[in-house]
């Protein structure tokens, strides 16, 4: 068997996160500017290579604190290790697939980390992928996504909704209703529409070389409060949700002047339930300083919105230069 190979791309939350984890509804896009690629080979035993910014030979102990700075002290490996883990225990128990023949898998990714742009749900999924592929799984995107989640709460006990999972997993612009939840071999899935508009106007993601975030600190503290009833956190996650749903009717519209107030308004929201990190909340306002709208892509460290035109674009690069930002226009 040739070598298998999966790329998954890194995404944007546009609208309505983060309600994905709380019965929420969300439009989020790929961004095709940033990729996680597993490959695997047939091999006797099972070996599970190490990445990059992995490899236990360093230039110097700088570089090796600098890998640490980047990355973490867990990088992607142990990802792999749940996606491996959790794939079998499915397949031998929900499905009825032996899953015992060898194999080699190595993955490479560009995607900046922990800066809410997906990169650890992209390797996830791309794992997932590969080995559907190798052990001959078939793996619908609601199923797969909803698989890739486990893996990242259940194993290794990240909070987490299925956003990320869903969009990664259709590779297209969607729409995500979580309040409709049904079942699919023992995992839930909610509703999911692939929307075939593109986003109106011209849209733009900054994203912030010094502003990596765990997703842990956000999610940890409002799963708390919205297990205790907290009002104001409920009340916002229903708010979060009629955003989508007015962003929804704006992209099929093409009203990119509409989808602006909204992208607005979900950041607003979020500050009014979240302690916002100063970084990031400067990020917001100086793109807003030039007429920009703006949001969070997905827990800090990444912003999405939209420009005028090329000149705002440009006056948006500059502006944000001044955190050693950079700022691309989403493929």
């Amino acid at each position: 068997m040739a070598r298998i190979v999966a790329k998954v791309y890194s995404r944007a939350g546009l609208l309505g996160n983060p309600s994905d984890g709380y019965g929420g509804k969300t439009i989020s896009l790929p961004l095709h500017n940033f990729w996680a690629e597993v490959s695997l080979h047939p091999s006797p035993n099972v070996f599970l290579e190490p990445g990059v910014e992995e490899a236990p030979r360093y230039d110097s102990v700088y570089q090796l604190i600098e890998s640490i700075e980047r990355t973490g002290y867990s990088g992607g490996l142990r990802l792999i290790r749940a996606s491996v883990k959790r794939f079998v225990s499915f397949a031998e128990n929900e499905l009825a697939i032996a899953c015992d023949r060898g194999f080699t898998i190595s993955y490479q990714t560009n995607i900046p980390r922990c800066v809410g742009l997906a990169g650890s749900s992209a390797l996830v999924v791309a794992a997932l992928k590969v080995l559907a592929e190798y052990f001959n799984v078939e793996m619908a995107p609601p199923l797969l996504a909803s698989l890739a989640l486990t893996v990242e709460r259940d194993e290794l006990g990240i909070p987490a909704g299925l956003q990320d999972r869903v969009v990664q997993a259709f590779d297209r612009l969607v729409y995500m209703d979580f309040s409709r939840m049904t079942s699919m071999h023992g995992l839930e899935v909610g509703h999911y529409q692939e929307l075939s508009q593109t986003v109106p106007g011209n849209p733009y993601v900054a994203i912030c070389r010094r502003g990596a975030e765990p997703t842990e600190l956000l999610h940890g503290s409002l799963q708390q409060r919205f297990r205790r009833g907290d009002v104001e956190v409920t009340q916002a996650m229903k708010r979060f949700a009629e955003l989508a749903e007015l962003g929804k009717v704006a992209i099929e519209r093409g009203d990119a002047e509409q989808l602006n107030s909204l992208i607005d308004a979900n950041f607003d929201l979020r500050q009014s339930i979240c302690d916002i990190n100063p970084l990031h909340l400067r990020m917001i306002e100086l793109a807003r300083s030039v007429g920009a709208s703006a949001k969070f892509c997905g827990s800090g460290g990444a912003i999405i919105g939209l420009v005028d035109d090329d000149s705002m674009f440009v006056r948006l690069e500059q502006k944000l230069a001044q955190l050693d930002c950079f700022v691309v226009r989403p493929i």
